[in-house]
């Protein structure tokens, strides 16, 4: 049986990647920082080995990927780590895939793109990030390619599913299962697009599975644009929520990012909730057929449902 290792697997992305490929009968090595995470996400799972380590330690790396066909990259640092951090842990995980001959199948995000001019974004798009983040993913990228590894890298839209606490739908979720005054970032009636993570999952594990995609990068888009009041309509209709959304716009950001750090390094991002990018998924549809898409409300429903479960165990 091929062994898969996932590193970030107690985040969103990583933890539904885990789940896709123990569906689809490998055994799989989940790698984090947290045991006590690892354990309370995979407890009573012997499809899953669990290994705990540091993406900044070389041989905690080179050890998690001995006997390991595919390494999934869905792991990730604090905005306010990614300069110090991303070169460091990217060059460890290149060179253990080297010395144990693994393939790369890399989560990443639009960053790199800078601003969109118009129309659903190609891989053809030329990369010209304007952002400080932007242009670090793309140094990130640049690393893989010239790494001599075999790699996939798949751009997503922001996250949404089962255990994708870093991101701001769960930011907006957060407050609603505690039925506190909750805050969505953005203007509510501008249209973005959004991939629930078992949808993600598949199409990126279809991806590391398929020879012919190596050597490439592949856009894997949600289902479709959709505005944060539909979101609210759809999360109130769920969860028979009531209180009022109050929104988060860029000056806001600005203003609290004046006495925290992490803010601070979100304001350069808020271009994409003014100028939504939306990618394309042509490419992938052409090369591997129909992408996984789930509708938002049955996305959000799953959501919830998982939120509301780890909220009774906790």
């Amino acid at each position: 049986m091929r062994k898969m290792l996932v590193l970030g697997a107690s985040g969103g992305m990583g933890y539904s990647i885990v789940n896709e490929l123990v569906e689809r009968g490998y055994h799989v090595r989940a790698f984090a920082r947290n045991r006590e995470r690892l354990e309370k996400l995979y407890k009573n799972r012997t499809d899953v080995e669990l290994f705990t380590g540091d993406l900044l330690q070389f041989q905690d790396i080179l050890e998690a990927t001995k006997d390991v066909d595919i390494i999934f990259h869905a792991a990730g640092f604090p905005y306010v780590q990614w300069a110090e951090k991303l070169p460091v842990s990217t060059k460890n995980i290149l060179e253990a895939a080297k010395q144990n001959g693994a393939k790369l199948a890399v989560v990443d995000n639009i960053y790199a793109y800078g601003r969109a001019s118009g129309g659903k974004v190609t891989e053809r798009k030329p990369k010209n990030p304007h952002t400080k983040k932007g242009k670090i993913r793309l140094q990130m990228e640049q690393m893989i390619k010239q790494s001599g590894v075999e790699y996939v890298i798949a751009h997503f839209p922001d996250f949404y599913g089962p255990n994708a606490e870093n991101s701001v739908m769960h930011y907006f979720l957060e407050n609603v299962m505690k039925n506190k005054k909750a805050i969505f970032v953005g203007d509510p009636t501008l249209k973005r697009e959004y991939i629930f993570t078992p949808d993600g999952a598949k199409a990126l594990v279809s991806l590391a599975l398929t020879e012919k995609a190596y050597g490439q990068n592949w856009n894997i888009p949600g289902y479709g644009g959709i505005t944060g009041e539909e979101i609210i309509r759809y999360v109130r209709h769920l969860t028979g929520y009531r209180q009022k959304v109050r929104t988060i716009t860029k000056w806001k950001i600005k203003l609290l990012g004046l006495f925290d750090r992490n803010l601070r390094e979100v304001v350069e991002m808020f271009y994409l909730y003014e100028q939504p990018i939306f990618l394309s998924g042509e490419k992938y549809e052409r090369e591997l057929g129909p992408l996984p898409k789930t509708p938002y409300e049955e996305g959000l429903k799953r959501t919830v449902e998982f939120m509301k479960k780890s909220g009774d165990e906790s």
